[in-house]
């Protein structure tokens, strides 16, 4: 962790004053796939900035490499949060996004990803998931999938907007998830994503 990256969590607290829940699920090290609903350019550093210091560490949000790139700024606060950048637009046929954030997270990294891909246009309804989290699952199902609903960042930097301003959001973490054997993919991210918006009543 350096100086920025410290300075990055403070800032998270004190623009989104975010509240962590924990339903029926603990802080842990061991290797999670953290999967939400993605409404805001915060939302990676808000959840990787929620998780307790230990678990933190070793936790890698995913983010698109076009938007974290760009500047001077960007890049810089994407390696103080160890940001996995995955290019979205130049996909490789022998080479899958997919493929690229296993082998990086190695056996040591959890992943922050959002599986509806962009930030949903609305505030109350999820897109669709798409296929990454259940290959990650299948290649992997050692790994913990782990429900994340956030609430209100898109508030606090909306659309177009470019200075973040303080509100009050919450972040609810819920029970892992795996893929089951022989599990359709379609039935899969159905219920993975309805075990995010169950989050959202918790």
């Amino acid at each position: 962790m350096t100086i920025t990256s410290h300075f990055i969590v403070l800032l998270a607290k004190m623009f989104s004053g975010f509240t962590v829940r924990w339903v029926d699920c603990q802080p842990d090290t061991c290797q999670r796939i953290y999967f939400a609903n993605h409404t805001s350019h915060l939302d990676a550093v808000v959840l990787w900035s929620a998780l307790p210091r230990e678990v933190r560490a070793v936790t890698r949000p995913v983010a698109a490499k076009d938007y974290w790139s760009s500047g001077w700024l960007k890049p810089h606060l994407a390696r103080s949060f160890n940001a996995m950048l995955i290019d979205r637009k130049e996909i490789k046929v022998h080479r899958s996004p997919i493929d690229s954030m296993l082998q990086q997270m190695g056996d040591v990294y959890s992943l922050i990803v959002f599986p509806e891909g962009g930030r949903s246009s609305s505030d109350t309804e999820m897109a669709e998931f798409k296929s990454g989290l259940y290959y990650m699952g299948k290649k992997r199902p050692d790994l913990e999938l782990v429900p994340v609903y956030i609430d209100n960042v898109n508030r606090i930097l909306p659309r177009g907007e470019v200075l973040p301003v303080p509100l009050l959001s919450c972040i609810t973490i819920g029970p892992p998830i795996f893929l089951e054997a022989g599990e359709p993919k379609t039935a899969f991210l159905k219920r993975a994503r309805d075990a995010v918006k169950r989050l959202k009543d918790k």
